[in-house]
């Protein structure tokens, strides 16, 4: 390996009988010293690289790691007009020694090309997903911050980059990998205002993908609520308009009596990492978890009833997000004081345990390199 101001060498990935070379572009000026530790924003800083691989031909070429930078691409670049695009969100955290984790990024990987053939796109290789996201984190693995409730955000996306204005089965896709220092995505318990009017997914479409069009969808919506006071939104179904289906862009968990429900898994509900994560660990240690359906009436009744106790949003952007209130039809119900949970607070404890490395991962969810 030749050290000089741009070093280049090559990582040799294998995939079946065909041999990926990934060529790392090191960074000539780290852009590290403009982290600031104590003031981490979500989405504001990126790490000094990135990962590019190309789909043409039916094939995979070779991947690249490079310095992070613009993108260059033709006005007539087709997930531009037709939104053929998808992402995923992983987050890789220090141990107490600063060894760096990846938190189940095989999880991520299988819920990726979930989407990629329900949007007619390519798998991606788990030599790129998961060993280019290895080679990539490791380059910059002095991003990840070390504070509590801090993590290194990655986003892997792949998009339609034919240059062709026509509705048509796309042959050419761009898979990139960029990562980002993350601190709290919401720093105190929400305020959820409960909408029946905008829905976010339907049955046969795909509200189960992270398509970047469900998100787009939202905005709007989204943008009113939040004109109202509100934070968020909690999505109902998109036939009756009363099942509880996502809060904003997470699962969404209510606490009803000494029972925990969330919504059952449907081709309208993201199969979220952070979800499974929370429901296994309940139910490891003795909760009573039921996925089903679950209508804002009966969410409504308990809370009449004095047993809607709480609830919370999950996913790996927010971790764990209380919900301090929830309105519905100009009624706002609201949760008991936080101070006196109990299930959420340990839930989120247990998690960070899990990730920082400070208790055992007997599920064997840390991806260690």
């Amino acid at each position: 390996m030749h050290e000089r101001n741009c070093v280049q060498f090559l990582i040799f990935l294998h995939m079946d009988v065909s041999t990926f070379e990934t060529m790392v572009t090191k960074t000539e000026q780290s852009r590290i010293d403009q982290l600031d530790q104590n003031n981490i924003q979500f989405g504001k800083l990126y790490s000094d690289h990135m990962l590019v691989a190309y789909y043409e031909d039916g094939a995979w070429k070779q991947p690249q790691i490079m310095p992070y930078g613009n993108l260059s691409l033709s006005p007539a670049t087709s997930f531009i007009h037709y939104g053929q695009a998808i992402f995923e969100g992983v987050k890789a955290y220090k141990d107490p020694e600063g060894n760096p984790a990846i938190f189940r990024p095989y999880e991520n990987f299988k819920r990726f090309n979930r989407s990629a053939h329900r949007i007619g796109m390519p798998d991606v290789p788990e030599e790129i997903f998961i060993d280019g996201m290895r080679e990539l984190i490791s380059l910059d693995r002095d991003w990840i911050p070390t504070a509590d409730q801090t993590s290194l955000y990655i986003r892997p996306f792949m998009m339609a980059v034919d240059d062709f204005i026509g509705i048509k089965p796309t042959t050419k896709f761009m898979f990139m990998i960029i990562s980002s220092p993350a601190g709290p995505y919401y720093a105190d318990p929400v305020s959820i205002y409960v909408d029946d009017r905008y829905v976010r997914a339907f049955p046969g479409g795909v509200g189960f993908t992270k398509a970047a069009g469900n998100y787009g969808a939202s905005m709007f919506p989204m943008t009113q609520v939040r004109k109202m006071g509100y934070d968020q939104i909690l999505w109902m179904d998109g036939i009756e308009h009363k099942y509880v289906q996502e809060i904003g862009t997470m699962n969404v968990f209510f606490v009803l009596g000494d029972t925990i429900v969330t919504p059952g898994l449907s081709d309208t509900i993201l199969e979220g990492v952070t979800r499974d994560s929370v429901i296994t660990l309940l139910k490891d240690n003795g909760y009573n978890v039921e996925e089903r359906d679950l209508s804002i009436d009966e969410i409504v009744d308990a809370y009449h009833a004095g047993n809607l106790k709480e609830a919370f949003g999950a996913g790996t952007a927010a971790s764990i997000a209380p919900i301090r209130a929830l309105t519905y039809k100009g009624e706002k119900l609201e949760l008991p004081p936080i101070d006196s949970w109990t299930i959420s607070p340990w839930i989120r404890t247990e998690l960070n345990d899990i990730r920082y490395g400070r208790k055992e991962d007997v599920h064997g969810w840390l991806y260690r390199f």
